[in-house]
């Protein structure tokens, strides 16, 4: 009896062991995974963020001319004060060095209040600094409809607007194009799928392009729906009468971003869906008779999902930007036009606060999508250097 508990009791001793052995490597593959995480967390911050603050300063750089735009200001200053001065009668009574002297002297202290009496070298890295720490400070020329100077307001204005419009087209474009993309790989050759291939180029002419031509048949011709604008003016009170005046004005925007993308998105997911569909994994799933559905959404949606989350992502941020030129046609209070309003006035801190937004934006954005990617695919490991079969 002694000797048949001898080895029961040795092998519980063992089991013991290696029991312990296999919680203290697990915990000590934690710790490592952790260290691991935390290391690739501080290193992607820092690389994206320094990678926000070069794609901000050369923002700077040339929203200023590289500093000739202090040149310019100068000169504005000076024949402003000039203008103005000659209009009181007691600056017409001086002689022509007293004038000078009155000119030079309102000409020093606008130079101290805008700043420029420093290097514009020492100043663009002030500039940077304020930026990356999302003080806008206030627009040069700019103001928004309540009268405020200072960009934040003005930005947050027209945002609303840019999202209302982009946002609408742009969730729209997604669904479309990913649901009639899954449902074109399903009938490869079919006469929609040839209709769609045949349609593709056609997104090679920007929005704003076919927009000009919505108006001119729906608006000009046939004069169904308004020119442009948000709303009616003056916008009607009631609520309802106010979202069916907004309805109204959004249907020719986004019908022009509609037109001008669907197909070649369409074309792009269709694309994307045949290549998945071709898979080993997928055949052997047909050929154990699995249901198509579950196919797709198992063997084909399931895989894609980086790649789709990456496009919305992308896609969400872009609402920020606008379009310049479609926000024009259509006379859209937006970023977009914003951005053409400040261009055109040299207004930088404008130009530099959207810039800044959309950088910490598409970086937070970066950022995010390596561990959404870790949650959708077990494969794929944060930090770890790849996919991990």
């Amino acid at each position: 009896m002694a000797q048949e508990a001898l080895p029961r009791d040795i092998g519980f001793e063992t089991a013991e062991v290696d029991t312990e052995s296999i919680e203290a490597a697990g915990r000590k593959a934690r710790v490592q995974g952790f260290k691991r995480l935390a290391r690739y967390t501080v290193l992607k911050l820092a690389a994206l963020i320094f990678t926000v603050a070069v794609g901000v300063y050369i923002t700077i750089v040339i929203a200023n001319m590289g500093g000739a735009l202090d040149d310019i200001r100068l000169a504005t200053i000076r024949e402003g004060i000039i203008t103005a001065a000659s209009l009181d009668p007691e600056f017409r009574q001086m002689t022509t060095a007293q004038r000078a002297d009155y000119v030079e002297s309102r000409v020093a202290l606008e130079i101290k209040r805008y700043d420029l009496d420093r290097p514009f070298f020492i100043r663009s890295f002030e500039f940077l600094g304020k930026a990356m720490l999302l003080d806008l400070g206030f627009s040069q020329q700019l103001t928004s409809d309540s009268g405020s100077r200072q960009v934040r307001n003005i930005i947050l204005e027209r945002l609303p607007s840019t999202l209302v419009l982009f946002g609408t087209a742009n969730l729209l474009l997604f669904f479309v194009a990913l649901f009639a993309g899954l449902s074109l790989s399903r009938r490869y050759g079919s006469l929609p799928d040839k209709f769609v291939l045949a349609m593709a180029p056609t997104s090679s002419a920007p929005a704003w392009f076919y927009g000009i031509f919505l108006i001119l048949i729906f608006a000009a011709l046939f004069k169904v729906l308004p020119f442009g604008g948000m709303v009616d003016a003056p916008p009607p009170d009631n609520p309802l009468d106010y979202a069916l005046s907004l309805g109204k004005h959004l249907i020719l925007p986004v019908s022009a971003i509609l037109i001008s993308t669907v197909f070649l998105s369409t074309y792009s997911y269709r694309t994307f869906f045949l290549v998945y569909s071709s898979e080993d994994y997928v055949e052997m799933a047909k050929a154990k008779g699995l249901q198509d559905r579950m196919i797709e959404r198992r063997y084909i949606l399931r895989p894609t999902l980086p790649n789709i989350i990456t496009d919305f992502a992308l896609l969400l941020i872009t609402l920020w930007t606008g379009a310049i030129i479609l926000e024009t046609v259509f006379n859209w209070p937006g970023i977009g036009q914003l951005y053409a309003e400040a261009i055109g006035v040299a207004d930088i801190p404008v130009i530099i606060a959207n810039t800044v937004i959309y950088a910490y934006l598409l970086a937070i954005t970066v950022f995010l999508l390596d561990f959404i990617y870790a949650l959708v695919d077990p494969r794929v490991r944060v930090g770890g250097g790849g996919r991990k079969n």
